[in-house]
């Protein structure tokens, strides 16, 4: 029996057979009717050994080829006849019409009819595959051996064939020119399009039609790109699917905002996926995630990024998940991400840009004139009006590390710690840190050090120093004009060292090692010098004073001295010079007697240990305690009392009041007389007189007319009845109240810089040319700005000078007759 066939053994036929003729239409009858009954699924009580053998009779008799033929034209008839009429039994008005134009029928109603059509279609394909299985059991031997030696298909693959041609290749109507392929391809992309509104349909249905397709082809060849899945539904697939994603993205660039649009790609994205799992194939899930990422990323990323709640408003509201959002759509269809990159390197050119300009205007607000420091009275301190300008140089250093924080934490939690981003977000820094239109970033990291140094690391921890340090070394990093940094940080590392202003050397000389670390040996080279000479200092200064105490017997009245000697070559000590004169030399001062005794004295020790050098002493880098003695005043219960008091003054102050101690009281000294006597340079004599006569807690002098300002008509007098409020009192020399170099002093830096670079650059020159000999002009520039990269970025025009004055000097010479400009070394 058929439905034993597994379970039985078939036996091979008698050898009687083969000698019989054979009756082949009364055979085909038994085979057809047997085949009749499979179809209509009564194939209970047929005989599978039987049926077997009347196929086998027939091939054996040299009648495959007609036995073939019948079969095929059977399925033909029967796919033809009762089947086509099942499946046309479908084709309801709603079916039809939603394949027309969807707006005729609800969403519901296309869903239902589409349902019933698939099913049906299922159950016929499948019912098909079936009867085609039996009926292929059946005629095995055919296969095997007809179908083999003439090279047909076989039968079963010849039914597959025959239904595509007689059921989806058929038209749904004799009015209706389409074809049942068309249409189910239809109720397929339209059910896709419920779901992708929101609807529930039928997956696994729509799996079952859709491996139906696949596993047909569009022509007999077979080619594995003919598949009917491939040729016919998905290529529609993917374009409806184009279009309906072009329109969404018309429709959500216009109504949503930048965050939503990113998450509703997302989902879009993960929903294709979803559906090549579970209800078409996974073949086509590449292909239509590229549809949906070029139609909804891709082809729409720059109006996205720009959008009013695009890149830019997530950045300056924190928005950091719809950065990542922006960043994983912007890395699936551009490696580089060009679209982000670009519009986060505007952002922080602009954000730096309008730091930069905060700056300026800060810095271009007046300072009034104020004192350093003063006796530790109550009252407003000046400190809070001090250095506007110093103030902005800070406040232009923390915007900038707040706006480094702020981009670091985007990229590490945004953008995965994307190395081509760092790099993008560090060459932005870098482009509005060194911008033409702000030339002071050098000096203002400068100050930064320096404000901290002398005030900002105090009470703090090791590691919160450590900090505040490596903040330092990350906005260095940017720095281009790394000599013009070196620059200004020995002038304010001279101040502190000299000033003794610097809360702990130790963080110092931490310092220079970061800064070694990160830019050379070469760099911190004089910096290491300076803090020798303190400490060679410090050993000169008690040797000296036990070298005095072995003179003999300690002159109570005898001036202690510290000194500080200073390599001229190390120490930036022409920024501390404000008195030169036109030639740029500073006038001798002329000190009292007494100091001008232990000069000599020094002068003299000093010689006797350092031969053949030469010393020059600069009162205006230094201080003096001097004890004051002011006439007795009545007291509250009737007595006379001096009053006394330590003061701590400039050099320059000292001198100024050593002039009043042989000074009658009644009598006064002109500016002029005060200069002609010290010898101290005008805009120094002006300062100091300022601080002594017009400051109003450290009026150790009158001036008469009393004014602000100092003229040289100005009369001087000791104030006997100077009244302080602590013994000790600090007198501070006034400063216009303004660290940050005016532009004038900033010019004559740049114009020393400048020619510093020059010898850098004939120096790299000599050096690159020394090695090769003989090189072209434009090779040689190319060598020279990788060499001092590292420095500053110097200009061609600069470097071309450069080697002009060397072959001048007959360092190089042009090579006659060379193609292009090139030079020679001449040792």
């Amino acid at each position: 029996m058929i439905a034993g066939r597994g379970r039985q053994r078939i036996r091979p036929p008698r050898r009687g057979l083969h000698g019989e003729e054979i009756d082949f239409e009364n055979t085909w009858a038994v085979i057809e009717s047997a085949f009749r009954e499979i179809h209509t699924k009564n194939a209970s009580r047929l005989s599978y050994e039987e049926l077997y053998r009347h196929a086998y009779r027939v091939v054996l008799k040299k009648k495959g080829e007609e036995l073939y033929k019948r079969v095929r034209d059977f399925e033909h008839g029967w796919l033809s006849n009762e089947v086509r009429g099942s499946i046309q039994a479908l084709f309801s008005p709603n079916l039809l019409a939603s394949s027309q134009a969807v707006g005729g029928t609800t969403a519901n109603e296309r869903r239902v009819a589409g349902e019933k059509f698939l099913k049906g279609l299922k159950q016929a394909w499948g019912d098909h595959q079936i009867c085609m299985s039996m009926l292929a059991d059946v005629l095995m031997y055919m296969d095997r051996v007809y179908c083999q030696d003439h090279h047909r298909p076989s039968i079963y693959t010849t039914a597959m064939i025959l239904f595509r041609d007689d059921i989806l290749n058929s038209p749904t109507s004799d009015v209706d020119g389409r074809e049942v392929l068309e249409l189910l391809n239809h109720v397929i992309l339209d059910q896709i399009q419920m779901e992708r509104d929101g609807d529930v349909i039928d997956k696994h249905l729509i799996k079952s039609c859709v491996h139906m397709l696949d596993s047909l082809h569009q022509d007999d060849i077979e080619a594995e790109d003919q598949r009917l899945y491939n040729a016919s539904f998905e290529a529609a697939y993917l374009d409806t699917s184009r279009e309906f994603y072009r329109l969404e993205a018309d429709l959500m660039l216009r109504d949503s905002d930048a965050g939503a649009y990113c998450r509703h790609t997302r989902r879009r994205i993960y929903e294709e996926e979803e559906r090549c799992r579970s209800t078409l194939l996974d073949v086509t899930q590449p292909k239509i995630q590229k549809v949906v990422e070029d139609e909804l990323i891709k082809n729409r990323i720059h109006e996205l990024v720009e959008m009013e709640s695009g890149v830019r408003f997530m950045i300056d509201n924190d928005r950091l998940d719809e950065l990542n959002l922006i960043y994983d759509l912007n890395s699936r269809v551009d490696d580089k991400k060009a679209e982000l990159m670009r519009a986060i390197q505007k952002r922080i050119v602009e954000m730096g840009t309008d730091i930069n300009n905060a700056a300026i205007a800060a810095s271009q607000a007046p300072a009034p004139a104020v004192v350093e420091a003063s006796d530790k009275g109550k009252g407003p301190l000046p400190e809070k009006s001090l250095n506007q300008q110093t103030v902005a140089a800070i406040k232009w250093v923390e915007d900038v590390l707040a706006l480094k924080d702020k981009y670091d934490t985007i990229w590490d939690k945004s953008f995965k710690q994307d190395q081509p981003l760092q790099t993008a977000l560090t060459r932005s820094f870098a482009d509005f840190i060194n911008s033409p239109t702000f030339p002071r970033s050098s000096e203002y990291i400068s100050l930064f050090i320096d404000e901290n140094m002398k005030k900002g690391i105090k009470g703090k921890t090791e590691m919160e120093v450590d900090a505040v340090l490596e903040k330092a070394i990350i906005l260095l990093r940017y720095v281009q004009d790394k000599d013009l940094f070196e620059r200004y940080y020995k002038k304010h590392l001279c101040r502190r060292l000299l000033m003794n202003k610097s809360i702990s050397n130790d963080v110092e000389k931490q310092m220079i090692s970061k800064m070694k670390i990160e830019l050379g040996n070469n760099f911190t080279l004089k910096l290491e010098s300076m803090f020798k000479d303190m400490t060679i200092s410090e050993e000169l200064t008690s040797g000296f004073k036990k070298h005095v105490e072995g003179l003999g017997e300690k002159d109570p009245k005898r001036i202690e001295l510290a000194i500080n000697v200073l390599t001229s070559m190390t120490w930036p000590l022409e920024t501390m010079d404000n008195g030169d004169d036109a030639e740029g030399h500073r006038p001798r001062c002329i000190y009292p007697p007494a100091i001008d005794r232990i000069k000599r004295g020094f002068e003299k020790y000093y010689n006797e240990k350092h031969s053949g050098r030469q010393l020059t002493w600069l009162g205006n880098m230094g201080s003096a305690d001097i004890k004051a003695v002011f006439p007795r005043v009545p007291q509250k219960d009737g007595s006379f009392k001096e009053r006394r008091h330590d003061l701590n003054v400039s050099t320059y102050g000292m001198i100024i009041l050593l002039l009043f101690n042989e000074l009658p009281a009644d009598q006064h000294l002109t500016f002029e007389e005060i200069q002609a006597q010290t010898n101290i340079p005008r805009t120094d004599l002006i300062r100091n007189l300022q601080s002594l006569a017009v400051a109003p807690k450290t009026r150790i002098l009158i001036k008469e007319p009393m004014s602000k300002d100092v003229k040289p008509s100005d009369r001087f007098t000791f104030n006997e009845g100077f009244q302080g409020k602590f013994v000790k009192i600090k007198v501070g020399v006034v400063s216009s109240g303004n660290k940050v170099e005016s532009d004038r002093e900033r010019r004559e830096t740049e114009k020393k810089n400048d020619d510093s670079r020059g010898f850098c650059i004939e120096a790299a020159v000599v050096r690159i040319m020394k090695q090769r000999k003989e090189l072209s002009h434009q090779q040689l520039v190319i060598e020279t700005l990788n060499q001092l990269v590292g420095q500053f970025k110097p200009e061609v025009g600069m470097i071309k000078k450069r080697i002009e004055s060397l072959i001048e000097r007959e360092y190089l010479e042009r090579i006659e007759g060379a193609r292009t400009d090139s030079y020679r070394y001449l040792a």
